[in-house]
């Protein structure tokens, strides 16, 4: 599994799952990381096979109108800390995988479920 973490996530989570094992990057790794637009987060999840992992909600809206790829894991936590977030991810991890290795296209992350598109 391979993720593109939005710019309005923390560049430390792609850090988290990369100690997983899990091949991940912010976007801020990427030319104009900082300035990158929906659309262009886009092209490089579909270029390179990466689902995208963000809390900005137009990406579940472009996914009800045009579907998949890119594959999105759309958090729906509010404002928590870093350590928090991290926590989330420690604690559901392997169930996120699992829903996506089952052939879910966008998953919605809450603090206590998971819902799966």
């Amino acid at each position: 599994m391979k993720f593109l973490i939005d710019t309005q996530l923390p560049p430390r989570l792609a850090k988290f799952l990369s100690g997983k094992g899990i091949d991940a990057n912010h976007t801020s790794r990427y030319p104009d990381g900082y300035f990158l637009d929906d659309e262009a987060i886009r092209r490089i999840a579909k270029a390179e096979e990466r689902t995208i992992i963000t809390k900005d909600s137009d990406f579940f809206d472009h996914y009800l109108v045009k579907g998949a790829p890119p594959r999105v894991l759309l958090l729906r936590m509010g404002n928590l800390s870093n350590i928090e977030l991290l926590a989330q991810f420690e604690k559901h991890l392997p169930q996120v995988q699992q829903l996506f290795d089952d052939g879910a296209e966008l998953v919605e992350f809450y603090e206590e479920r998971l819902v799966r598109y």
